[in-house]
């Protein structure tokens, strides 16, 4: 199993809920996605960042084939502008 994690902050903070639409629209593009959610920053709680994305692949082919997927590329293209960072960490588990 691969687990991809990644972390954004934004320029804007008010845009963090249409992002997380944006990246939850993947959950199901390809086979062997274990699992996908987007998290937003809560208020009161330590955070250095806007958004988080946890998911797990079956294998880095599936990582792979979601990376080139036209659907990722296509919401990936609208992310991009959002952000002013982004860390990335692929493990596997």
């Amino acid at each position: 199993m691969i687990k991809h994690i990644v972390i954004w902050t934004l320029h804007n903070p008010a845009d963090a809920p249409r992002m997380k639409a944006l990246l939850e629209s993947c959950r199901n593009v390809v086979p062997g996605i274990l699992a996908l959610e987007a998290g937003i920053r809560t208020d009161g709680l330590e955070a250095n960042a806007d958004v988080v994305l946890y998911s797990a692949f079956e294998s880095k082919e599936v990582l792979d084939a979601y990376q080139e997927h036209p659907d990722h590329m296509a919401v990936k293209a609208q992310v991009k502008p959002l952000c002013s960072s982004r860390t990335v960490v692929d493990y596997e588990a």
